[in-house]
């Protein structure tokens, strides 16, 4: 049930090379001309709402989420359901609260929207620092989790093979940057979302007709063969193991929905939309998407448990990474048909391509931010041409160093990095642009202390967590520095990054809250009524 034939494999590896070659084809047929840097950064706004949103989902949407979000759901039950539903609960709170705003007074990257109140460089070098602290752990999530997904998919198991396959496909992911841009990245965003929304659908649908179209059925097959019974239905499984699993399951919770929607590549697509209206509604169109492939690996993580049983899961990957495909090779039962070969094909081509978009929109908006935030701004009269090669290189730049440690990493549990991006953009960068875009008072040294205090919280206490060490499936499982008691430090962290970016406002004194609320209300009727379109300046 779990094996995969040889023709699978073979029609998978023909479909990955099939659809490398068109997706970089995509990138240099669209990518912008060489001196224009509203093309390079935002594609001239010019895809409709549906197709904004679309790529925003994608986006969002990341290969941590298709496997490690569906794992949960097929080891943990309930505990994974709630998982999958804070990733939607985020992109609702991006959308009512955040989206327009940040579409008013942002430009490029985040640090133009930081920047809009608060000029300065140390402000855009402090942004561009968290947007690489942020990012940089997904991105070696998708990387090292390539080389186990390839080998896992193919039937090899050399460790120089899966490191092969990590540098190229890293290789390949700097190219889409590079060369694509913004419209480049977007168009494999929107092509790897109806891939995975459609072949998904296709395997719920097969997942339910096995339990006769009665979804109780299938949480009660899934409950019986969890080998945890009635516990699987329940809430608490996930972190049974810890000495506070209800507040560490609220921690978890808290970092997903306040984190997930505000990571810079998310963010970035906000500054796409051409106006309030075409955010409203390419959010729309983000959100619903996303809500629909939440309903659709919730049946596909109860159906890999009902049919295959939590222990091969959890044997095949203590993670249960593995389980989105195993369900779709189970659905089909022994006999394997054509037909259902190439539906198997196109969920794996989907979970390939969505590692190929997910990481190439990461390594764009730390390089964007990086030519644009800390480098293009030490100069005042760089030209669009000189900029975008910066851009360019920093891909290069960002690439190079993700594909080293990811090949580094790939045999260690890749959950901490997981829980530090989530976590670094609940804690650091959700209260940065919450105080920046809504609080008049908000000074410079309250922003910074936000940004800094945050993600220094963030990664202090990260490493104490059981996730790095002092269990099985830990990071390291041969050591024990597990001196913090959650799994995730959210709990702590969130709270010290709003605290930190009050007290910083406090200690700078009434005269700059005052000045800087003068400031606020200059910009006040472009950030939240989007009056003008204003160019951000480059202070």
């Amino acid at each position: 049930m779990t094996d995969f034939s040889g023709n699978a494999q073979a029609m998978s590896l023909v479909a990955f090379c099939a659809v490398a070659t068109i997706t970089l084809l995509l990138c240099v047929m669209t990518g912008p001309d060489r001196d224009d840097l509203d093309e390079f950064y935002t594609g001239y706004s010019s895809l409709s709402p549906m197709r904004n949103g679309l790529a925003i989902a994608g986006d969002y949407i990341s290969a941590a989420t298709v496997l490690g979000t569906t794992g949960v759901i097929a080891l943990c039950g309930y505990d994974g359901i709630v998982l999958a539903l804070s990733t939607t609960l985020s992109l609702m709170l991006l959308m009512f609260l955040l989206a327009e705003p940040l579409r008013n007074a942002g430009r490029f990257t985040m640090g133009d929207a930081l920047a809009r109140r608060m000029p300065g460089r140390g402000v855009r070098i402090a942004a561009c620092a968290v947007t690489l602290a942020a990012l940089l752990p997904l991105m070696l999530v998708q990387l090292a989790g390539t080389g186990q997904l390839l080998a896992f998919i193919l039937g090899f198991s050399g460790d120089s093979l899966k490191t092969g396959c990590i540098i190229g496909l890293g290789v390949l992911m700097i190219s889409y940057a590079a060369i694509g841009g913004m419209k480049g990245t977007a168009l494999i965003q929107i092509l790897k979302m109806v891939m995975l929304l459609g072949s998904g659908a296709v395997i719920a649908v097969l997942v339910l007709r096995r339990f006769d179209w009665d979804p109780g059925a299938l949480f009660d097959a899934a409950a019986e063969r969890s080998g945890v019974g009635s516990a699987f239905l329940e809430s608490g499984l996930q972190f049974a193991g810890g000495s506070y699993p209800r507040l560490d399951m609220i921690s978890s919770q808290f970092a997903v929905v306040l984190g997930g929607a505000v990571l810079p590549h998310i963010t970035m697509r906000m500054y796409t939309a051409s106006g309030a209206r075409q955010v409203r509604r390419s959010m729309s169109w983000a959100v619903s998407s996303v809500a629909l492939f939440v309903l659709v690996i919730t049946v596909v993580g109860f159906g890999a448990t009902a049919l295959i049983g939590r222990e091969v899961i959890a044997g095949a990957d203590p993670q249960g990474n593995t389980a989105y495909l195993l369900a779709s090779r189970a659905v089909f039962g022994a006999d394997v048909s054509t037909t259902e070969s190439l539906l198997f094909t196109a969920v794996t081509t989907a979970i390939f391509l969505t590692v190929l978009a997910s990481v190439a929109s990461m390594i764009l908006s730390c390089a964007n931010s990086l030519a644009h935030d800390v480098f293009a701004t030490r100069v005042r009269e760089l030209s669009g041409r000189h900029e975008m090669t910066l851009a360019r290189v920093s891909a290069l730049a960002v690439g190079v160093p993700a594909i080293v440690l990811a090949t580094m990493v790939q045999h260690r549990s890749l959950q901490p990095l997981v829980t530090l991006s989530f976590t670094l953009g609940a804690s650091a960068i959700a209260p940065a642009l919450v105080y920046s875009l809504f609080w008049r008072r908000y000074t410079r040294a309250g922003l910074l202390w936000t940004l800094i205090g945050g993600s220094a919280v963030v990664l202090a206490l990260m490493p104490g967590t059981n996730l790095v060490s002092g269990s099985p499936v830990s990071a390291f499982p041969d050591a024990d520095f597990n001196w913090f008691p959650f799994t995730t430090p959210g709990l702590v962290s969130i709270p010290a990054g709003f605290l930190f970016g009050w007290l910083g406002t406090v200690v700078s004194g009434r005269r700059e809250s005052e000045e800087q609320r003068r400031q606020y209300e200059a910009v006040e009727g472009w950030i939240l009524a989007g009056a003008v379109r204003r160019g951000a300046d480059r202070s």
